[in-house]
């Protein structure tokens, strides 16, 4: 099949163009809370419930895990350890909440069965019955081309105003060395139209360890425009045009169910015969609707040069960098007949080899995006003097650390223990020095 080429570097490429990296050591010390208190929200109006979602045989823990309170668009996900902080309205907690894992049956728990603490969800693994599926598509390039013709049919068509929690953490080999979190109000355009999302940051936090980025100044650039642009049905630019459909392989792997709809699942590959990096993964596309409500994907990396040319903008003399793996994530919700983007996570990972040392350094990024509330915005006009610049540096951009009631009502990603346990390291250090 014939192949097609697209321009290095071009906008197709920007999804993975978010690393910073900039020679010279930098000794600051760690920001102190630049929130008043005032700005505090009251924490009387709201119950948080923490807990886990388990598989009910193996007891494994299953990421990303996705838990939404009935009848509102109050949700959130899972971390990497099963983990998840849901905070509801002291108003509602008399609801029920929906947990739904791809490949198990859905779970509906009274919100009376939660604890504050320690809550346990056990999943039921899913089988399908061969009867379940009324049609079987035969050939994979036509179901990927049907998916993207329905495009607008199937997503949001109005202006929608979204509240979502952001994430940001690099760490060194095993250790976290940078956090930057944030509540932003997001501004998403209709999926019919070529029009950008903004992003205004509500509330934000940062705390970065320089002493441990060992001579250099690690960033990410893009902060929650990353995540955006992982919204492959707003931007299918990004990863799929109808001239890049030739560059790859498809295949329709089999069948499972997202929240009781039967999904097919179609795997994608680099075609040999494609010379640029691009990407390998799984969409998950509703059987009736022909909507993805899922994809995971990866940037194949195996050309050093050019990946690392896709994502270093600077890098210190005297060192090599290029990244090991790329791999990233994106969630849809339904709401009605339409999807809306709910969760998109990226993960990268990166060797620098320095010239005249005998170890290497492995450092890790991590960005995700979870929206916790929307609504329909109308014909709102938007103030673009408002919102940040799409270039943003998270980590300048913040100043500053703040305890736990500085989220209020906001439901959050549980943090990784690990994470955990360097703020409280944080938090510590921060008191001493306020002494």
């Amino acid at each position: 099949m014939k192949t097609h080429k697209f321009r290095f570097g071009s906008r197709v490429l920007m999804l993975s163009t978010v690393i910073l990296i900039i020679g010279g050591f930098c000794n600051a010390p760690l920001a102190t809370s630049a929130v008043p208190k005032s700005n505090q929200p009251d924490t009387l109006t709201y119950v948080q419930y923490k807990g886990s979602v388990i598989d009910q045989e193996s007891r494994a823990p299953l990421a990303f895990a996705s838990l939404s309170l009935e009848g509102t668009n109050i949700a959130t996900v899972t971390n990497s350890d099963g983990e998840f902080s849901l905070k509801v309205p002291k108003n509602l907690i008399e609801g029920k909440v929906t947990v739904s894992f791809i490949g198990y049956k859905n779970k509906i728990v009274n919100l009376s069965q939660f604890k504050p603490e320690k809550t346990k969800i056990e999943l039921e693994l899913l089988i399908i019955a061969i009867n379940e599926i009324r049609v079987f598509p035969k050939d994979p390039e036509l179901l990927i081309r049907a998916v993207m013709n329905k495009r607008a049919e199937n997503y949001f068509s109005d202006p929608t105003s979204m509240t979502a929690f952001y994430r940001e953490t690099i760490k060194k080999r095993k250790t976290y060395v940078s956090l930057s979190e944030a509540v932003v109000e997001i501004s998403k355009q209709p999926y019919t139209t070529e029009k950008s999302d903004l992003v205004q940051i509500y509330k934000a936090r940062k705390s970065t360890d320089y002493t441990r980025l060992d001579t250099l100044t690690f960033k990410l650039q893009g902060g929650p425009y990353t995540n955006l642009y992982e919204d492959i049905m707003k931007n299918p630019e990004m990863v799929f045009t109808d001239d890049m459909l030739g560059n790859y392989e498809f295949k329709i792997e089999n069948i499972s169910k997202i929240n009781d709809r039967l999904m097919y699942v179609l795997s994608f590959k680099q075609r040999p015969s494609a010379s640029q990096p691009l990407y390998f993964g799984k969409l998950f596309i509703d059987t009736e609707s022909l909507a993805i409500t899922r994809a995971t994907f990866n940037l194949n990396v195996t050309d050093k040069v050019m990946s690392s040319e896709m994502f270093i903008k600077k890098k210190p003399f005297g060192a090599k960098v290029y990244p090991t793996m790329a791999t990233y994530r994106i969630d849809y919700r339904e709401k009605g007949d339409k999807w809306y983007y709910s969760y998109s996570r990226g993960q990268i990972t990166f060797k620098i080899e320095w010239n005249k040392r005998l170890f290497n350094t492995i450092y890790e990024s991590t960005i995700e995006m979870a929206v916790t509330d929307w609504e329909i915005k109308g014909s709102k006009p938007v103030k673009v003097g408002e919102y940040i610049k799409p270039n943003v540096v998270m980590a300048d951009k913040i100043s500053g650390f703040a305890d736990r009631a500085f989220w209020g009502e906001y439901n959050v990603i549980e943090p990784e223990k690990p994470i955990e346990s360097a703020i409280r390291k944080i938090q510590k250090k921060l008191e001493h020095n306020r002494l």
